[in-house]
C-alpha cells in the first residue's frame, strides 16, 4: 500500500476527503497529520487535526455524530487521503448529512438497511420475527423458500401479470438476502464475484 507523504507540506497536514463506505457520497473535507491517521486506525473513529483549534479532534466528540473508520487510500502524489467511513448521524455541523448539504443516500441505500435488519434478526433473534424464525429453521428451509419464490416469480413473468410479477420478484429478492446472510455473505460479496468475471 502507498504511504502518505506528510512531509510534503511544512505543517505536516494532508487533506482528507471523507466518503461514506455504503453510499459513496462525499461527506466532508478535513485535515490529518500522521498522528491523526494513526489514531483513526487504532480507535476506529475518524480523527483530524483542527487548524483553528491547533489540536487533534475526533469527529463527533461533542455531537456524538462519529465517523466509524473503514479504510483509506492515498492519491497518486501521496499528498491527499480518501477515507472511507460509516457515519453516525449527520456529518456537517449544520445538521446536514454532508458538508455540501446533500442527502446521504444512494439509489440502493434501502437494500443496505434491509441487509442490516436481516443480520440483526440473525444475530439477535426476535420472538415474533418471520426472519428470525427462518434462521431458526436453518439453511435448508431458507433455501427451500428461495426455490418456492423463484418458481412463483417465473410463473408470474410467463403469465405477464406485471403487478404480481413485481410482488413475487420482491419476495424472491428478500429471501435471497436471507439465504446470503445464512451463509454469512452479502450482496457485496456477490458483486465482487461478478466484478472478477467482467472482461
Amino acid at each position: 500500500m502507498k504511504k502518505a507523504d506528510f512531509n510534503k507540506d511544512s505543517n505536516g497536514l494532508l487533506p482528507a476527503i471523507i466518503q461514506d463506505v455504503q453510499t459513496h457520497k462525499v461527506l466532508m473535507l478535513g485535515y490529518m497529520n500522521e498522528e491523526a491517521l494513526k489514531i483513526t486506525q487504532s480507535t476506529g473513529k475518524v480523527t483530524f487535526y483542527s487548524r483553528s483549534k491547533q489540536r487533534l479532534w475526533t469527529k463527533g466528540e461533542e455531537s456524538g455524530n462519529f465517523l466509524t473508520f473503514n479504510s483509506f487510500k492515498v492519491d497518486c502524489d501521496l499528498d491527499a487521503l480518501l477515507v472511507f467511513a460509516d457515519p453516525t448521524g449527520p456529518t456537517c455541523h449544520t445538521g446536514a448529512d454532508t458538508c455540501w448539504e446533500e442527502e446521504n443516500t444512494s439509489e440502493f441505500s434501502f437494500i443496505g438497511e434491509l441487509e442490516n435488519v436481516i443480520e440483526k434478526r440473525k444475530s439477535d433473534p426476535e420472538k415474533d420475527s418471520y426472519v428470525s424464525s427462518l434462521f431458526d429453521k436453518g439453511v435448508d428451509k431458507i433455501a427451500q423458500k428461495v426455490g418456492e419464490e423463484a418458481v412463483e416469480t417465473v410463473i408470474e413473468a410467463v403469465a405477464d401479470r406485471e403487478d404480481l410479477f413485481m410482488e413475487e420478484a420482491a419476495d424472491l429478492f428478500f429471501h435471497y438476502l436471507i439465504l446470503l446472510k445464512s451463509k454469512s455473505k452479502s450482496l457485496k460479496d456477490i458483486g465482487d464475484v461478478l466484478e472478477k468475471r467482467k472482461g
